[in-house]
């Protein structure tokens, strides 16, 4: 039996009832419930309970977001328009969740937590870039991840408090960050510069999450 679409469906049960009653087992039990699902399986499908579930509702919605922007359609726009469609697509899409979404966000900061969160928003940053056609496989790759795991990181806390009209605020917030960064070769170059012999190095230590082919 797949258990990707059986936990996708799971978390998504789970939304509407996290926003009122956290992540939590119980919740997980609910939705499963909602499903008619054997609830047997819930220890198989996250060991870890909540933790796990929040995890696999952020990779979720970054396999989702692709087909999002293909909806859309990117062609003609330049890299920091798809940057900014795809980093809006992928909050708006939970938009009726946010609630929910706080409440995950809870979870991930939580001191235990912090080293699962830095890699999630890592493969967040990621899918982003790989949504909107980028296909480096130099120390850019890296530099680019870091940029837009912070910008992404600091539009979602945003967004998340944003009581504008569908979201405006966010979406001029997120606008600003990106135009901080819009010099991101220059932005390379001195990164290269600063760590000098320690990029092999560095190189290295993030095997674990190189550049997907």
């Amino acid at each position: 039996m797949e258990s990707r679409p059986l936990k996708d469906a799971l978390v998504t049960a789970m939304l509407p009832h996290a926003a009122f009653d956290g992540w939590s087992r119980q919740t997980l039990e609910v939705a499963a419930a909602e499903l008619d699902m054997d609830p047997s399986l819930l220890a198989r499908l996250f060991p870890r309970g909540a933790v796990d579930a929040v995890s696999h509702l952020v990779e979720h919605a970054d396999r989702t977001l692709e087909a999002d922007l293909a909806a859309i359609g990117l062609d003609g726009r330049g890299v920091g328009e798809r940057v900014f469609l795809a980093v809006k697509l992928r909050l708006e899409r939970w938009a009726d969740h946010r609630e929910a979404i706080r409440r995950a966000t809870s979870i991930l900061a939580l001191p235990q937590n912090l080293a699962l969160a830095a890699r999630l928003t890592w493969g967040t940053a990621d899918a982003l870039w790989l949504a909107v056609g980028d296909r480096s496989a130099d120390f850019s790759w890296y530099t680019k991840r870091a940029t837009l795991a912070a910008v992404y990181s600091a539009t979602l806390l945003y967004w998340l408090d944003d009581e504008s009209e569908n979201c405006a605020d966010t979406w001029g917030f997120l606008r600003r960050r990106l135009d901080d960064v819009r010099s991101l070769p220059q932005m390379r170059q001195k990164v290269e510069g600063l760590l000098g012999g320690r990029k092999t190095a560095l190189m290295q230590r993030f095997r674990g999450v190189a550049p997907r082919a």
